[in-house]
């Protein structure tokens, strides 16, 4: 899919909110994706504002890749009228407040698995692992990619955050995989990071649990990397920057040979999709009812947004 960046491109210094707009360039990909390149770290920040739920829905995933495909054409240069900057740091964020991602698109889900769409769920499946298989291997860049989560960390917004080299999370941030609770899995990645990040019996633990989680236990658990106190996340992704300077490349580098040692392929992780295909199409009526409950959940948390 090629990228048309909007002409309202904007120098964000040209109308300075706060310190963090004053050293670099805003642009939005889409209604639901904006992007923010800081010059003073070298960061690309992401921010998501799903519409109308907080969830991954079909367009959310084409403007991710669409940004990702821009990512790679930067070849790791990001070029504006004050000069070229290196891009060192890609940070994953949500724009909601209170909600980093409530996961898949359930409503889309009941839909499919109504129909027997095989190909549709598959589709969808693809989409979600494009994505995150991009991030998970750094772009094919030498960078860090950093998960910023504040708030709701849900399914497969958990998965877009493990996704990341470094999780950095809030206190008031929770995680959990509510997936098992209507008698389904998490398809798009839990297993392949979780099993490679804190092992399997952890992992498996940790899906089949239906449990939501406190940052403090996941970062006991070995999950999340940073805790951050709460509204005080960027701060930290600064902080964490700011610390690995002098030894930036060397920790990059031991980024990619963490990749290589405990890789994860594309391949396996679009087998694993298939699996989660053929188990949602044995789905019955009691676990689509319960499906929807959480779709009503979505919607609500949806609106709460919105109304703040």
């Amino acid at each position: 899919m090629e990228m048309h960046v909007p002409a309202a491109v904007r120098e964000a210094h040209q109308q300075p909110a706060t310190h963090h707009e004053a050293f670099g360039i805003d642009f939005e990909f889409s209604p639901q994706l904006g992007v923010h390149f800081d010059k003073s770290t070298n960061a690309l920040w992401s921010r998501w504002s799903a519409e109308p739920r907080p969830c991954f829905n079909p367009r959310l995933l084409a403007d991710i890749r669409a940004y990702y495909d821009f990512l790679s054409r930067t070849e790791g240069t990001f070029q504006c009228k004050e000069g070229a900057f290196p891009i060192e740091y890609v940070v994953l964020a949500s724009g909601m407040p209170g909600v980093f991602n409530l996961g898949g698109d359930l409503d889309l889900f009941k839909q499919l698995i109504g129909a027997k769409d095989r190909q549709g769920l598959l589709r969808y499946g693809r989409a979600c692992i494009d994505v995150l298989y991009r991030n998970y291997i750094g772009h094919d860049l030498p960078l860090t990619t950093i998960s910023l989560v504040q708030g709701e960390c849900l399914g497969g917004g958990f998965e877009a955050a493990l996704s990341g080299d470094v999780i950095i999370a809030e206190k008031n941030a929770r995680f959990g995989f509510p997936e098992i609770l209507f008698n389904l899995f998490p398809g798009m990645g839990a297993y392949s990071f979780l099993d490679r990040k804190i092992g399997r019996k952890a992992a498996e633990d940790l899906i089949t649990s239906g449990k939501i989680y406190t940052a403090d236990e996941m970062l006991a658990m070995g999950v999340v990397d940073i805790l951050a106190e709460d509204g005080a996340g960027e701060d930290e992704v600064n902080a964490l920057i700011k610390r690995r300077n002098r030894s930036r490349n060397g920790l990059a580098a031991l980024a990619a040979v963490r990749r290589r040692v405990h890789s994860i392929t594309f391949e396996e992780l679009m087998d694993v999709v298939q699996i989660w295909v053929d188990s949602a199409l044995h789905l019955n009526m009691r676990d689509l009812k319960l499906m929807h409950r959480l779709v009503s959940r979505q919607n609500g948390l949806g609106e709460a947004q919105q109304v703040h």
